[in-house]
């Protein structure tokens, strides 16, 4: 019988030649004896004995040994149509055919354990073999398909999924795995498969849904730490249906046939999901289809689309969604709204508040272009702002975006955004970040001139307690406001008076548009010029002169620290030597009023505290 050809990658390199162990030897005797028993149709009760001796190896070399002959054995059984139905057969066979079944499922389920353990050679070796498998299984069941429809092995596919998402324990490891997928893991799965084929890529996010709307938050806390790690650095999802052309089962390249009328919604449900005793179909409705009559755009996402009877894209097989760019976007968005409340309640802080940055930091740029409807995160994105922070500053970019390039309606967006102007904000590591947002949120002309006043008057009133690196960007950030906005210039031309004057400005009014800070100046930014850091004092003079400047790039100033700002203070060049002394006159009275009249050293009572 000829052997099928592999689907493992070839080694990186040669290993030592070692003396193999009596494991070793027992490993290659029961393949040999299981190879023969497939070409000769004969009894395969070796294979129990080589599982289970896969199973109890606690050496990582036989352990090694052992998978890659079981994989290879299981290659040959499944060449053969041992495990598929193949048309009527007796009762006998079919015994036979479940017991193998059996034996596969015990050699997977070892396989899944291996992506956490502490070998990172079995880790690779675990992975690469389960997609293999995948390749096989669903060859051979496209094989026998009743209708030659390509198939795609959806129960062997799941386990995957649910080993790289929930990261079950290895059977060699004394301890708890910890649920956390190993980064050598993630990235070969992400790179050799996730990120390049496209049946690899829509099953996934499909599985995925489902797994995470179904498993329990308490018992697989890091499922959502796990999902993110692989969605995260997704950039590779298609935009034109064109870009539908890598696949790792090479039957679901073919063309499929235009979608036809049906009366049945899941008309193609037999297409995938095989389970483990290969007869068994199962029949749940896919969530993941009602995602697919919305694909609406910023252009007409408030218009009703109609479309002919019997055309409706939820209708289509499994085979035909491969080959359509909106089911892709399907199950992409079924996939996201799923993990994204999963992020929200995750119960520690540190943690809760790192992932739902990570989330935030690629959700304007790689998950909203994809999703068939954007104004679906609207509610967890909004529910974000709350939390204030980074967190809170990443979430009101994410509904700029939704407000402007999907025309979402939040009439307390500069509200929102007017509360983070706070004292910490400028005292903050992501101060750059903020003002980067804050002046493309502030940068459209049509803005009121009552609310750009509130927010650089409240900038430069928290400018008093900044330290310098904080001032240096808020001097710039004004000039453009007031560049933009030529009705704000009477905020420092006001008139000056004799007296105290009571400022306008309401420093307690949260609504922006009540504080009335038009009406007052910006005194604060002209302190500056007696600042005790020479480039800032020099920066400040900028509002007393001639605004010929268009606009200052902010980019300039984002990465001031106290630091930098010594270091260009240190190397400026001097065109003027300083004063190194001062003549005095002749007689110079330090105490003119009490000169005769106090006795005893001046100096030391001055220092005296008593």
């Amino acid at each position: 019988m000829t052997r099928p050809a592999p689907s493992l990658p070839p080694p990186s390199k040669k290993r030592k030649l070692q003396k193999d162990s009596e494991l070793a030897k027992s490993i290659q005797l029961l393949e040999e004896q299981l190879t023969a028993a497939v070409a000769a149709s004969s009894s395969l009760n070796p294979l129990a004995d080589l599982v289970e001796l896969a199973v109890s190896a606690r050496d990582a070399q036989d352990t090694s040994k052992a998978i890659y002959a079981l994989y290879r054995v299981f290659v040959v059984i499944i060449s053969a149509g041992k495990l598929n139905a193949g048309g009527a057969i007796d009762d006998a066979a079919k015994i036979v055919k479940a017991w193998t079944w059996e034996r596969l499922t015990s050699y997977v389920d070892l396989l899944c354990g291996l992506l956490k353990d502490e070998e990172n050679l079995l880790r690779i070796s675990a992975l690469q073999i389960l997609f293999s498998l995948q390749k096989h299984l669903s060859t051979a069941a496209s094989a026998s398909a009743v209708d030659a429809q390509p198939q795609f092995h959806v129960a062997h596919f799941r386990k995957i999924v649910s080993a790289l998402l929930l990261c079950p324990p290895s059977l060699r490891a004394a301890q708890s795995s910890g649920g956390v997928l190993d980064a050598d893991v993630l990235h070969l799965f992400h790179e050799t498969w996730f990120s390049v084929h496209d049946d690899v890529r829509w099953f996934f996010l499909r599985e995925a849904g489902s797994l995470v709307n179904a498993a329990p938050t308490a018992e697989h806390p890091k499922l959502p730490q796990n999902l993110l790690a692989l969605l995260e650095g997704l950039n590779t999802f298609p935009t034109e249906k064109a870009e539908l052309n890598a696949w790792w089962v090479a039957e679901m390249g073919v063309k499929p046939p235009k979608p036809k009328p049906s009366k049945r919604g899941a008309a193609g449900a037999s297409d995938s999901d095989e389970e483990a005793d290969g007869d068994v179909v199962d029949n749940d409705e896919d969530d993941w289809r009602k995602f697919f009559d919305e694909d609406a755009t910023a252009k007409d996402m408030n218009k009703t689309k109609t479309q002919a009877p019997g055309t409706r894209l939820h209708k289509m097989t499994v085979h035909q969604s491969l080959h359509s760019l909106s089911s892709h976007r399907a199950v992409f968005t079924r996939a996201w709204l799923a993990l994204l409340p999963r992020l929200s309640a995750v119960r520690d802080e540190a943690t809760r508040t790192s992932l739902l940055q990570r989330a935030l930091n690629v959700m304007h740029r790689g998950v909203m272009p994809h999703l068939t409807r954007p104004v679906l995160i609207m509610d967890w994105v909004g529910g974000s702002v709350d939390y204030g922070g980074t967190v809170g500053l990443l979430a009101l970019n994410t509904l700029f975006t939704l407000m402007k390039e999907y025309n979402l309606d939040y009439p307390a967006f500069y509200t929102r955004l007017y509360a983070f102007l706070d004292r910490d904000v400028l005292h903050s590591k992501h101060r750059a970040r903020f003002f980067r947002l804050t002046e493309l949120f502030l940068s459209s002309t049509h803005l009121p001139a009552a609310l750009l006043a509130s927010f650089i008057k409240r900038l430069a009133r928290l400018s008093l307690s900044a330290p310098p690196a904080a001032v240096v960007l808020a001097i710039p950030f004004t000039y453009n406001a007031l560049k933009r906005h030529p009705a704000l210039m009477a905020m420092i031309h006001r008139a000056e008076t004799d007296g105290p004057v009571a400022d306008a400005f309401d420093a307690a009014e949260p609504n922006p548009m009540l504080t009335r800070a038009i009406e007052s100046s910006l005194w604060e930014l002209a302190s500056h010029r007696a600042h005790y850091v020479a480039g800032v004092s020099t920066l400040s003079k900028i509002f007393s002169e001639a605004f010929t400047k268009q606009s200052y790039a902010m980019e300039d100033f984002l990465d001031h620290t106290y630091g930098t700002l010594f270091e260009a203070d240190a190397s400026r060049k001097i065109k003027k030597e300083p004063a190194v002394a001062v003549e005095m006159e002749k007689r110079v009275q330090l105490f003119p009023a009490a000169d005769k009249e106090m006795d005893g050293d001046v100096v030391s009572e001055l220092w005296s505290f008593a």
